[in-house]
This record gives C-alpha cells, sequence and structure tokens, in this order.
C-alpha cells in the first residue's frame, strides 16, 4: 500500500512531560488503521519536549475519515494536557523514500 496524503507535526508537551507524550503517541490508534501506511515518532536533539510526527495515508480522504471517529477525538482530546501551545503542522504529498528502524 502507499501513502498518497502525509502531514509532519511539531508538538511540544509540558515542561518534562516529553516521555510521556511519546508513550502517548505509540499507543496511538492510527498505528492499527490500515490506511495509515507510514507512523513515524522522533524527538529533537536539543530538546527532548519537542515531538515529531510523520503520518502517511493511502488518501487524504481517509485520514479525515479515521479523524472524524469518536475514537480520534478522544484522542486528540487526551493529548490536550500533555502538550503546551498548539502544534505545528505541514501537509505534504509523500514521495518516496525507505524507513528502516
Amino acid at each position: 500500500m502507499t501513502a498518497g496524503y502525509g502531514f509532519h507535526a511539531t508538538m511540544t508537551a509540558r515542561p518534562g512531560r516529553g516521555d510521556e507524550l511519546v508513550d502517548f503517541l505509540l499507543a496511538s490508534p492510527s498505528l492499527a488503521n490500515e490506511d495509515c501506511v507510514v507512523f513515524l515518532i522522533g524527538r529533537s536533539a536539543a530538546d527532548s519536549d519537542v515531538v515529531h510526527v510523520t503520518e502517511g495515508w493511502t488518501t487524504q480522504d481517509a485520514h479525515h475519515r479515521f479523524f472524524a471517529t469518536d475514537e480520534a477525538q478522544a484522542l486528540v482530546t487526551r493529548l490536550q494536557p500533555l502538550i503546551a501551545g498548539e502544534p505545528a503542522y505541514l501537509d505534504e504529498v509523500p514521495i518516496g523514500g525507505k524507513a528502516a528502524i
């Protein structure tokens, strides 16, 4: 399956909660969704409270359908107390590459 839609998000955890934010994201239901073909979590080397998420979905519609579910909305609600401020989002069209983690 290939990704036709993606995004990159950068969020800053509340001070000292970077580990908790990473654990929360790694337990995300997106990982089990068949339309989510890329889900990568990374951290800033300079600030462990800055967390990056890269997602690739089969289509933009599949992504929007998932985030319209009650499960995804509950995830967003539980995410809010972990982060400081608003995440920065960049939409992207995946082209190719490699991930070996």
